[in-house]
């Protein structure tokens, strides 16, 4: 390249610059010219992972080599796809153009109720890099308006306590990017001027139940259900792809999908989190009670892995007559992937200022003494007392245990407890997508598919903490969650199991049940996802055994 070309390239990479949008007009632009990140990735030589900082991050600044090709395709997708609001300042980084007309003055508001002392000291919920973070739809606790914000203790609250006009017709969302308001026009009746961000909008009397009608769009739509089919297509590829490489030999097309279940299972979990509304750090600060001492010593996090044997039965019993059933349970982890996750910054409380409904994390309890040697403990096999370090997933389990309907134990004492707002449906499409491939594997009676979408969700759970084999999360928290839920769903059916009449004879890791009687009437027969089968193996304890009862 000649100097010359060199100095005008410079010269409109630093023009291009100048004119650089914000992240979510990046990210509008990509997907109004209907591109994906890796098409976006590819001609600029970046990785997809940049492309999607580019787009989610606020402060994050494209560099070179791939900032200028990144300006041009942002430029040229401008003039293709303007901005649909007139006076969008967004349109007017690239166009030049005035961002609409000059602002009039704001008619006086009208006068505002006073906020109710009890909700005057609520504050938003904000992730790690200080943007407002969505949970469950609901009215605003100010102003009755639905709202996906929410505040600090799990509430609905309009993002700023910033609260919307109320009117009968669902409200324009507020913009992504602060407009300068454009004058009324009289002849459009329904055009409602957006409100300038520091001016409250005066308040339009309207009643409860119109205020309280959903203006979110149906979350399932045609284009989801086709992204949801182009993903399975990326799985069926992935496997088709593996087996024509291995020339028909099974064992060398598993071992390579197992080699590309992480990476697979990464780009399939951003791939589901396009269009998500929660945001989240795959990197979040940490307290040191979840980080690793050394490489070898795990964290003070216990995950309450069962290991029970009912000490009533033994197979060193004089008189073996006990027919025991050995169940095995399918997918574990894949159901735990539906469990209470934190989203944003872990924050230190006592006492149970941490506990909540929508709040998630780790805890530090004195759990009260169990007192049922034929039911296995919600604490697996630790003997040693005092407090520890547990999960919100083994919390939710023994607060459910100490209520009216099972009454088997005691609250336990919450001494601290490091949470963040939480959401059960954080890996929700991930999860939908595996039990999906799954259940296509299993009815095409495809072996290596099967194995290849175990591979990626066992993977993608033991990973995501402190591993040199997932360099794109650490989410130690996340990873102990999801493990003590699977623990939790399995003690819940052996719960289930002893009230409906059966004896439980032993309960291992996540995935054996052992119980006497006619197990049928109480679980499905199956292999989906919440279905047992009867464990298979070469084992003493696969499928039917008998035992002895110990003491008569």
């Amino acid at each position: 390249m000649s100097e010359g070309n060199s100095v005008e390239s410079l010269l409109e990479e630093a023009r291009l610059a100048a004119e650089m949008p914000p992240p979510a007009e990046r990210l509008r632009l990509r997907e109004a010219a209907g591109l994906t990140r890796d098409q976006v990735a590819t001609a600029c030589g970046v990785s997809r992972s940049t492309v999607q900082n580019w787009e989610r991050k606020e402060g994050s600044t494209p560099v070179p080599p791939g900032r200028l090709p990144y300006l041009r395709l942002l430029r040229g997708l401008a003039e293709i796809h303007p901005a649909p609001a007139a006076g969008d300042p967004v349109a007017a980084l690239f166009t030049g153009q005035p961002s609409g007309p000059a602002p009039v003055p704001a008619a006086a508001p009208a006068p505002v109720a006073a906020v109710p002392a009890a909700l005057a000291g609520l504050e938003t919920l904000r992730g790690p890099d200080g943007r407002a973070v969505e949970g469950d739809p609901g009215p605003c606790v100010r102003c009755g308006v639905e709202t996906t914000y929410q505040s600090t203790d799990g509430r609905p609250l309009h993002s700023g306590a910033m609260c919307q006009p109320s009117a009968p017709a669902a409200a324009t969302p507020p913009p992504l990017v602060p407009a300068v308001p454009a004058a009324p026009a009289p002849t459009a009746p329904t055009a409602t001027p957006a409100p300038a961000p520091v001016v409250p909008a005066p308040a339009v009397p309207v009643s409860p139940v119109a205020a309280r009608v959903p203006t979110r769009p149906q979350r399932r739509s045609k284009s989801a259900e086709r992204a949801e089919a182009d993903l399975m297509g990326l799985i069926r590829g992935a496997v088709e792809q593996e087996a024509e490489r291995a020339g028909g030999d099974e064992d060398a097309a598993l071992k390579a999908l197992t080699a590309r279940a992480i990476p697979d299972a990464m780009h399939l979990f951003d791939e589901t989190r396009v269009t998500a509304r929660y945001e989240y750090t795959a990197y979040p600060a940490l307290p040191d009670i979840l980080h690793k001492p050394s490489k070898k010593e795990p964290d003070q996090i216990w995950e309450a892995r069962p290991n029970y044997t009912n000490p009533a039965y033994s197979m060193r019993a004089p008189q073996r007559d006990i027919t025991v059933t050995a169940l095995d349970v399918n997918a574990a982890y894949l159901s735990a992937l539906k469990v209470w996750l934190p989203i944003g910054k872990l924050e230190h409380t006592t006492g149970m200022d941490g506990v909540g409904p929508k709040r998630s994390g780790v805890h530090l309890v004195t759990p009260a003494p169990w007192t049922h040697p034929h039911l296995p403990s919600p604490l697996g096999d630790r003997d040693e007392p005092g407090a520890l370090w547990i999960t919100d997933a083994t919390l939710r389990l023994l607060l459910r245990l100490s209520g009216p309907k099972w009454a088997l134990t005691e609250a336990p004492t919450v001494h601290e407890s490091w949470t963040s707002g939480a959401t059960e449906n954080f890996l929700d499409a991930l999860r939908k997508l595996l039990v999906a491939a799954r259940s296509e594997a299993i009815k095409a009676g495809d072996t290596l598919m099967l194995e290849y979408v175990k591979a990626m969700y066992s993977k993608f759970v033991s990973t995501m903490g402190e591993s040199q084999h997932n360099r794109e999360m650490v989410r130690p928290d996340w990873m102990h969650n999801i493990h003590s839920q699977a623990y939790a769903l399995h003690c819940g059916r052996a719960y289930k199991a002893h009230q409906a009449g059966l004896e439980v004879v032993a309960l291992k890791n996540t995935d054996e049940l052992h119980v006497t009687g006619d197990w049928r009437q109480v679980f499905t027969e199956g292999r989906g996802v919440s279905e047992l089968k009867v464990k298979t193996g070469d084992g003493k304890t696969a499928g039917e055994y008998l035992v002895g009862k110990v003491g008569g």
